[in-house]
């Protein structure tokens, strides 16, 4: 399985408090159409830290479905907490997912050792491609680029990582030493572009929640050596990419779907709606990109 080119990490729809099936069902298959290259359920975007276990195996698994095998799926699974992860590990491999997105333990603040034992336990009670997920503005901890190679080196079912840092020296450095054969996937929006410039295989993405399009069309352009096309969609995008952090992250994207008309505008706390003044500010930019 490769892992290449615009991956959204997918919003989790609710209503009256539950999961809405359907309306998941109907934003999956849009993206498809869209022309979206994965998909990634249960992860930041799609609040998995307010689902219980048996609500990420099944969101997991209706993503799975509604794919059929027409995209890949990598399934948000990680924990900081060794034991939980390996459980939510196992129920992606049992509902199909290609591969699962570990985000490196939060809180605890473990040292590179105990990253390097949290990844192998994982691995061996739930082997599987491992996509490790840097993102130490919500952690609290920077997986280096030489703790990143030392997990590609010993743990086979390494097999890339989602580098939210923002920091292009740093996926240059990981790129170095993890070599061409390592997935990295962008986990910026802003940066996709000289990510894929350095050697990114791709990005999972937020906005392509609401753009799955443009996202998608810009790695398509990249990859077939139109850089004209890919900045013009680079900088178009901006805008929406401002946008969906005018507050925390989901609330933006999910706020502008409902706008859309693709699920309900209902959060679980303690997420909660938005301000209406960047609400408004949020309307204005779907707007002038024509998507509302």
């Amino acid at each position: 399985m490769t892992f290449r080119g615009a991956f959204t990490a997918l919003a989790t729809p609710f209503k009256n408090g539950e999961l809405d099936e359907d309306s998941y069902r109907a934003l999956i298959e849009w993206q498809i159409e869209e022309g979206i290259h994965g998909l990634v359920p249960c992860g930041t975007t799609g609040e998995a830290a307010t689902m219980t276990h048996a609500e990420q195996g099944r969101m997991i698994k209706i993503c799975v479905e509604q794919a059929k095998g027409r995209t890949p799926v990598i399934a948000g699974a990680g924990s900081n907490n060794t034991k939980e992860a390996i459980e939510l590990t196992i129920l992606a491999k049992k509902a199909g997912a290609d591969a699962a997105l570990q985000i490196t333990p939060y809180y605890n603040k473990p040292t590179p050792d105990g990253l390097v034992g949290h990844f192998k336990a994982i691995a061996a009670e739930a082997s599987m491609p491992l996509i490790v997920y840097n993102v130490p503005g919500r952690t609290g901890l920077n997986c280096k680029p030489d703790t990143i190679a030392r997990l590609a080196r010993e743990i086979p079912e390494v097999v890339g990582v989602k580098e939210a840092t923002g920091d292009l020296r740093q996926i240059s450095d990981v790129l170095e030493e993890c070599g061409r054969d390592f997935t990295l996937l962008s986990g910026d929006d802003f940066t996709v572009l000289p990510t894929l410039a350095l050697g990114g295989d791709g990005v999972i993405s937020v906005i392509s929640n609401i753009a799955p399009g443009l996202m998608a069309g810009l790695c398509d352009a990249y990859f077939n050596d139109d850089m004209e096309k890919a900045q013009d969609i680079h900088y178009r995008m901006q805008p929406l990419n401002r946008a969906m952090f005018l507050e925390s992250s989901p609330l933006p994207a999910k706020t502008a779907l409902a706008m859309m008309g693709k699920l309900r505008k209902e959060f679980r706390l303690p997420m909660c709606p938005m301000t209406p003044a960047n609400e408004a500010a949020l309307a204005d930019i779907l707007k002038t990109a024509k998507l509302i």
